[in-house]
C-alpha cells in the first residue's frame, strides 16, 4: 500500500510539473521545471504512464471553438495575420511541452525515452495517438538527418558504442566480439548515426561489405572465419546487407534512407573502384503471403492485373499446393532449397518476384522492400537459397534479394515507386513469366 502512495505521489508531482511547465511565461524556470518533470516521470509504472499520457490526450488539445474561428478567418481571408494566427491556434500545447521539456539537460532523451513508453500503450489506448503524432512531429524535425553526424564504427570506437552494436543487430545477429571484430575488418564498414545531445547512441547503423562480386547469399558475409579481401583494388560492389534501428522511441522517424545514401557517397569517394551498391536482402513475410493465396489485387482489381501474371500465379500455387501441405508441414518434414524439386524452385522464385514487383507498391506490401524501393533502389536479383538459416527457411523459403542503388537513378526511381510503379530488371521479369 505504501508503495502504492509513493507511485501516486511522483504521478501527482509529474502531472503538476506539466502544468507549471506549460504554464510558465520566462525562461529561466523553465530548465528545473524540465528537470522535475523528467525526474517524477521515471518513477512511474507502466499503468501510470497510461495515466500520464490520457492526460496529456485530454488536456492539452486545441480550443476547437478558436480553431473553428481563426479556419473561418482565414477562409475568408487568407492575409498572412490570419494565417500565423492559424498556424498557432491549431498547434498543440503539448508540442510546446515536449519543446521546454526539451531544454532540460537530458530533455532530448527524455522525449525518446517517453515515446518508447508510449508506443508500448497504442495497441491497448489508441486514444493516445494524438500524444504521439506531436512527439513523432517534433522528433522528426529534431532528428532531421541535417542535424545527424554519420561516423564509422570500428574497433577503436568506444566500447559502450561497439556493445550497442552487438545488441541493436536485428537483422542477422552477432555472436559475440569475435562476430563483431570480422564485421569491422578493413572489407566490412559499419556506418551509424548520432545525434548531438545523444553522442554515445547509436541510433540507427548500416553493415557494408566491400566486395569482388555480387553476394547472392548470406552466409559468406557473415562467416566470422571468413578471409578477408584485402587489396582495396578488388573492391568493386558495396553490399549494404544489414540495417538496425537502435531506438524504438524513434519509430517512424526517417532516418535509414538518408544513411545508406550518404554511406554511399563517403565510399565511393574513399574507393573509385566501387561500381556497384546493392544490397542482400530478407523478404520477411514472403511465405505467409503465398500460404494466405498470393493476393495481387492490392490496389487494383484483380480483373486488371495482367492474365499472363495471373496465370503464372496460379499455376505457381497448384505447383506448391499449401492447402494440402502447409509451410510449416513442408519444413517439418524435411523439405529445404537443396532438395528442392525444379519445379518447387520455379514457382517459389515466380512468386517471389511477382510479390516484390506487384505488391511492394501497396499496403500489403513486404516492408523492407518498401523502404528500398521507397528509397529510389532497383530490384535486381532474386537469389535462390539465399538464407538457410531457421528463420530464413521460415519466412521466406531461404529467398534473399538484391536491391540495387544506381546513384544516378535513385531520385527517378523514387518517385516511380511513389506513383506505384517498382521498377526491375530483366531477370525479375524472366521469373515471373516462368
Amino acid at each position: 500500500m505504501l508503495e502504492k502512495l509513493t507511485k501516486s505521489r511522483y504521478l501527482a508531482r509529474a502531472i503538476g510539473a506539466v502544468n507549471r511547465l506549460i504554464s510558465e511565461r520566462g525562461e529561466s524556470n523553465a530548465v528545473s521545471m524540465a528537470d522535475e518533470l523528467i525526474h517524477n516521470y521515471r518513477k512511474l509504472d507502466k499503468d501510470q504512464h497510461i495515466k500520464f499520457f490520457t492526460a496529456l490526450a485530454e488536456k492539452y488539445n486545441p480550443d476547437p471553438d478558436k480553431v473553428l474561428k481563426a479556419a473561418q478567418s482565414f477562409a475568408a481571408d487568407p492575409n498572412t495575420r490570419n494565417y500565423v494566427r492559424l498556424q498557432r491556434i491549431t498547434e498543440s500545447p503539448r508540442q510546446e511541452l515536449l519543446r521546454r521539456l526539451n531544454r532540460a539537460r537530458a530533455g532530448t532523451a527524455a522525449v525518446v525515452e517517453m515515446r518508447r513508453d508510449l508506443l508500448q500503450l497504442l495497441d491497448k489506448k489508441p486514444e493516445l495517438a494524438t500524444v504521439d503524432f506531436d512527439m513523432r512531429h517534433l522528433l522528426s524535425s529534431w532528428f532531421n538527418p541535417g542535424f545527424l553526424k554519420m561516423h564509422r564504427v570500428d574497433w577503436k570506437s568506444q566500447a559502450e558504442v561497439l556493445e550497442k552494436i552487438i545488441k541493436h543487430e536485428a537483422v542477422h545477429a552477432i555472436d559475440g566480439w569475435d562476430d563483431l571484430r570480422r564485421r569491422l575488418q578493413p572489407d566490412r564498414r559499419c556506418f551509424a548515426f548520432f545525434h548531438p545531445q545523444l553522442p554515445d547512441e547509436p541510433l540507427i547503423f548500416v553493415e557494408v561489405g566491400l566486395l569482388p562480386d555480387i553476394p547472392i547469399a548470406i552466409a559468406p558475409l557473415v562467416d566470422k572465419k571468413a578471409e578477408a579481401v584485402s587489396q582495396p583494388k578488388e573492391y568493386k560492389v558495396a553490399a549494404f546487407y544489414s540495417i538496425s534501428n537502435c531506438e524504438p522511441g524513434l519509430r517512424g522517424v526517417s532516418m535509414g534512407n538518408f544513411l545508406i545514401k550518404r554511406v554511399a557517397e563517403q565510399l565511393h569517394a574513399e574507393f573509385p573502384s566501387l561500381k556497384t551498391f546493392i544490397t542482400l536482402s530478407p523478404i520477411p513475410g514472403l511465405v505467409d503471403w503465398i500460404a494466405a493465396g498470393a493476393n495481387l489485387a492490392d490496389q487494383m482489381p484483380m480483373e486488371q492485373i495482367k492474365p499472363a501474371l495471373r496465370t503464372a500465379r496460379d499455376q505457381a500455387l497448384a505447383t506448391l499446393n499449401l492447402t494440402d501441405h502447409s509451410w510449416a508441414e513442408r519444413l517439418g518434414g524435411g523439405w529445404h532449397p537443396d532438395t528442392a524439386t525444379a519445379k518447387e524452385k520455379s514457382a517459389l522464385l515466380c512468386l517471389t518476384a511477382l510479390y516484390l514487383a506487384h505488391v511492394s507498391t501497396g499496403r500489403n506490401g513486404n516492408p523492407v522492400a518498401k523502404f528500398h524501393l521507397g528509397n529510389g533502389a532497383k530490384l535486381h536479383q532474386i537469389n535462390w537459397a539465399g538464407d538457410l538459416s531457421r528463420k530464413g527457411l521460415r519466412q521466406s523459403a531461404g529467398i534473399m534479394v538484391n536491391y540495387l542503388y544506381d546513384l544516378a537513378s535513385v531520385e527517378e526511381n523514387h518517385e516511380r515507386f511513389v506513383n506505384g510503379e517498382v521498377m526491375y530488371s530483366r531477370l525479375i521479369s524472366r521469373l515471373m513469366a516462368s
